[in-house]
């Protein structure tokens, strides 16, 4: 479970046939928003965010989720797709009675948050997104290589890192006997995943914030296209950061992100 002194709640939401594990941090006073968290693919919230939640909650309400499959939350008999991912995250909203929430998403997070704010644009407020790509060319050709586990890419993560993975899921999962029947189905997201059109970028009109590492998964040039798509948006570029180190910086994406959230609309 997250930082135990700023946990106010936490339970599991009847979503789409699912029991979703969410945590509820900090109190909501009115003058934010609630932030929604939405981890990475293969992880938990405290392996995504527990860098930056209790700084957060000190704050503000922040709401940190669970996808299907994912840590706490159960896996049921439906494929994974980031359009279930969507609706069940408006499902979470809507059994909190949340009307709209800012959003920071990291990787299938970030994912997650981009296909519900195009497809459901009124609930998301402020966004941003870290480490995300809108088309499979979006990625390294390195990551898209099946190889690429056996050539010792260096934007992959580490054996001790995969190592903590799993030793998590083991840890919290209702099922700690699924975890290679639950890698082998979150691979199908990417596998169905057709990509967004421009056009779904250039229509999104809440405030964005881009983050991606220097030797991330996601080629620095396609970030910098998506911010040239999404009006008005911004982008942060952070040295000396992987794929996986972006969330343990800390240092860097918190202040940013709290700058960003707090500016002016």
């Amino acid at each position: 479970m997250s930082d135990a002194g700023t946990l106010t709640a936490s339970g599991y939401a009847p979503v789409n046939g699912l029991r979703m594990y969410y945590e509820v941090h900090g109190d909501q006073d009115g003058a934010q928003r609630p932030l929604l968290l939405l981890h990475g693919g293969v992880l938990t919230i405290d392996l995504s965010f527990a860098g930056v939640l209790p700084a957060l909650a000190a704050t503000r309400q922040v709401i940190a989720v669970e996808l299907q499959g994912h840590g706490r939350t159960a896996d049921i008999d439906r494929d994974m797709t980031l359009e279930y991912f969507a609706e069940d995250v408006v499902g979470l909203l809507d059994h909190l009675g949340i009307d709209v929430a800012d959003m920071w998403g990291f990787s299938l997070g970030g994912l997650t948050a981009l296909q519900t704010v195009i497809r459901y644009p009124r609930r998301v407020g402020r966004l941003v997104l870290a480490s995300v790509h809108y088309r499979h060319d979006g990625y390294h050709d390195e990551i898209q290589n099946p190889e690429a586990l056996q050539t010792g890419s260096t934007r992959l993560p580490t054996p001790a890192e995969f190592q903590e993975m799993q030793e998590v899921y083991v840890q919290v999962a209702p099922d700690p006997d699924h975890f290679e029947a639950f890698t082998a189905k979150l691979q199908g997201v990417f596998q169905a995943w057709k990509g967004w059109e421009q056009d779904d970028l250039r229509a999104i009109r809440s405030p964005t914030l881009l983050m991606v590492g220097d030797h991330d998964f996601v080629r620095l040039e396609h970030a910098v296209e998506m911010h040239n798509l999404i009006g008005g948006s911004r982008i942060a570029v952070l040295p000396g950061t992987t794929h996986n180190g972006l969330m343990r910086r800390t240092d860097l994406v918190l202040p940013i992100a709290r700058e960003f959230f707090s500016a002016a609309e």
